[in-house]
């Protein structure tokens, strides 16, 4: 009987790491609104404790620290804006690699100027603009392995190799409209270029027509100098 009391007390219940997982999940979802409203600097454990209901242990419990829940917070808010997971199942696809280009920056430009905010936005946003001692935790856990994908799928479209330097600088070229979208304020936008909020669908969809006439100028351009050398 003692020992079957002792085996029940050493093995936490499904519950228990479900409500721990919900818990971090908040934690975080909290530290994320805080972080895009101040910044990292002035966001404190405490204020984040405080928002999200949480014993002030919490942050150093489920993450280690501030600095490591801000590193997971930059992780969460860049997968808000391109999903890694999703991604690959696209480019999976049967499907022309244009129409694979097409779902991704798609996504990409509905989660930048929806009219539903998310926190995501605005912390990537605030780590690119003025970057912290984390930033390399957003760059290689997050950035990097989605470039990675999408290296692999402009190369498909323009007929480069992967480590040419023509396919890198076309692949900046072509994230870059959506930094740019990132970092328009909203009251510029529905100022200014009123049909860049309201018709996100059409954006993306003029995004890509852009980008493929680009992109394709680039290939053959390249394309044509590796001819001449060789």
């Amino acid at each position: 009987m003692a020992t079957s009391i002792r085996k029940s007390e050493a093995v936490p219940t499904r519950g228990t790491r479900q409500d721990g997982d919900a818990t971090k999940q908040h934690l975080l979802d909290v530290a994320g609104q805080v972080f895009a409203e101040r910044g990292f600097a002035d966001a404190t454990s405490k204020e984040i404790c405080t928002r999200a209901g949480a014993n002030m242990a919490a942050v150093n419990y489920h993450f280690g620290g501030r600095g490591q829940l801000y590193e997971a917070v930059l992780v969460e808010a860049h997968h808000y804006l391109l999903k890694l997971e999703d991604m690959q199942a696209i480019t999976s696809q049967d499907i022309p690699a244009e129409d694979k280009l097409a779902m991704i920056l798609g996504g990409i430009v509905r989660r930048a100027v929806g009219k539903h905010a998310h926190w995501g936005a605005k912390v990537v946003l605030r780590e690119l603009m003025s970057p912290t001692v984390h930033a390399p935790a957003l760059v290689h856990q997050a950035i990097a392995p989605k470039a990675m994908v999408m290296l692999g799928l402009v190369s498909e479209i323009i007929g480069l190799p992967i480590g040419s330097p023509g396919l890198q600088r076309g692949l900046f070229f072509l994230m870059s409209p959506c930094l740019g979208l990132l970092m328009a304020p909203q009251a510029m936008r529905e100022k200014l270029f009123p049909a860049i909020s309201d018709e996100p669908d059409a954006v993306a969809a003029d995004m890509v027509r852009y980008a493929l006439a680009g992109l394709g100028a680039l290939g053959a351009h390249h394309k044509s100098q590796a001819q001449k050398i060789a």
